[in-house]
């Protein structure tokens, strides 16, 4: 920030509730009828100290733009530049510094002084939010003095249908501190509507969902993944099936957001958790147009359209960690995302081997979509710690686990044609007498997440693979 022209000669700043500038108070009173013009910008009051002319510095502007520290600070000002400057009180130093001798007499020798309020923390975090406003592109909106700010995001249609927070420019200026990214930088063209979407949209999104700034590179990554061609946000928007996008977070970042990965990981309670995968749901909505009723045609939906976003539980995992499997080095923290539906509970409270715990999950992994549906539509595996304790005593990896699953998941083509156990559901006539597999090869993720307590796993299903489809999506996450 540049400083304010300041003028010729000797210029103090000072604060009334500072002990040190009351301390020299009557040193500027003589500082004032010397040769040398005195200028005096007071932090707090404008009427101190008393009997001097005094420019008010309350807004700080001045105080800002001088990067202060410490009051008092006296400058010396030569042609518009500060050629000298001493902060807090020491007599020689100030009498060397003015030319006038003898000051202060009766005062003590020194005295420290006292923090600029610039400082302060809420001072300077309104000032930082403040100086971020007025640098933001974004279109103002200006509401009327009767309006309610809650509402009125409802009433212009920015909302999920949840209470938001309002985007005061403050607001996403502060969002912005969350990453080093310039806040023009393109993130990535949203469908429906193929709009540019920059990290300050992104931001203002972010603040609309209730996101801290250290959120923001979470929700940035998430952005970007959501609007892969492999991903297919389009497509996933327009498909008249339940699903939306999960978003798995893994990695430091969890951590150090405080995001959720245990006890109810799947469901209500953790800001982190709640407001990242809505953040990304209401980009899509406001930025790329993607609304309920016109492009996105569910016939049902599901709740997790409002946000389906956890944690991998990487530290009590028997496995290495999704974003590790899927190629990321295992330090590194990453999103990926998912074209899923609701949850659908598993539960097996009796099975102690590897063995029958496979069987098992595998029976109720066959649900997807459809018992009789096969190849079509992928799906994640969410195996809580007590059933990953299981297989952890019964030495099985994650790759053992995924391979056992899939052979247990091969259909009898006989039952699962089309008329078969008298629903007409299911797979063409032509796959009869042959064995088909429920997955591909990639098609079954597995990750770990969930309370310590309960055997209860669960499988989240997937939107339709392949051409026209969506397939999931690793990024990595950057400041």
């Amino acid at each position: 920030m540049t400083p304010p022209p300041l003028p010729d000669g000797l210029v103090a700043i000072v604060k009334r509730d500072c002990p040190t500038c009351r301390l020299v108070a009557p040193v500027l009173a003589d500082l004032a009828d010397g040769d040398d013009r005195l200028t005096v910008y007071s932090q707090d009051d404008p009427t101190f100290p008393d009997g001097l002319d005094v420019v008010d510095d309350t807004a700080l502007d001045v105080s800002f733009a001088l990067e202060l520290e410490t009051v008092p600070t006296l400058l010396r000002v030569d042609g518009g530049a500060i050629v000298a400057r001493a902060e807090g009180w020491m007599r020689s130093e100030w009498e060397a510094f003015t030319g006038q001798a003898p000051l202060g007499a009766g005062l003590p020798e020194y005295r420290p002084g006292c923090g600029s309020r610039t400082l302060d923390p809420d001072v300077a975090a309104a000032h930082a939010d403040a100086l971020g406003a007025t640098r933001l592109r974004s279109r103002r909106i200006d509401l009327g003095a009767q309006e309610d700010d809650v509402e009125a995001v409802f009433e212009r249609g920015w909302s999920d249908g949840l209470p938001v927070v309002p985007p005061t420019a403050e607001r996403v200026a502060r969002m912005l501190t969350g990453t080093t990214r310039a806040p023009d930088d393109v993130v990535a063209i949203v469908p429906p509507d193929l709009v540019e979407c920059t990290v300050e949209k992104v931001a203002v999104n972010a603040v609309l969902a209730g996101c801290k700034p250290e959120y923001l590179p979470v929700v940035l990554t998430t952005v970007e993944a959501a609007c892969t061609d492999e991903f297919n946000i389009h497509g996933l928007l327009a498909t008249t099936y339940f699903s939306g996008p999960v978003v798995i977070v893994n990695g430091p970042v969890a951590d150090a957001i405080g995001m959720n990965s245990g006890i109810n990981a799947l469901g209500q309670g953790n800001r982190a958790n709640a407001t990242i995968g809505r953040a990304l749901q209401l980009v899509v909505r406001n930025v790329g147009g993607g609304r309920p009723g016109e492009i996105d045609r569910a016939t049902l939906g599901n709740p997790g359209k409002y946000t389906f976003c956890f944690a991998e539980d990487e530290e009590s995992s028997p496995w290495e960690p999704l974003h590790a499997e899927r190629g990321l080095p295992a330090d590194s923290s990453a999103v990926t995302l998912f074209a899923g539906d609701g949850v659908r509970g598993i539960v097996d409270q009796l099975s102690r081997t590897p063995d029958s715990l496979a069987r098992s999950l595998a029976a109720c992994i066959r649900t997807v979509p459809h018992p009789k549906m096969a190849l079509g539509f992928d799906a994640i595996l969410v195996v809580s710690p007590e059933h990953g304790r299981v297989f952890r005593e019964g030495g099985w990896s994650k790759a053992r686990l995924r391979e056992e699953l899939l052979a247990l998941l091969q259909l009898d083509g006989d039952e699962v044609v089309r008329g078969a156990g008298g629903i007409a559901e299911g797979l063409p006539a032509g796959l009869t007498g042959m064995t088909v597999p429920k997955f591909g090869d990639d098609g079954l993720l597995v990750v770990h997440a969930g309370g310590r307590a309960g055997l209860f796993s669960a499988v989240i299903g997937g939107w339709i693979n392949g051409p026209g489809g969506s397939q999931p999506v690793t990024r990595e996450v950057r400041s």
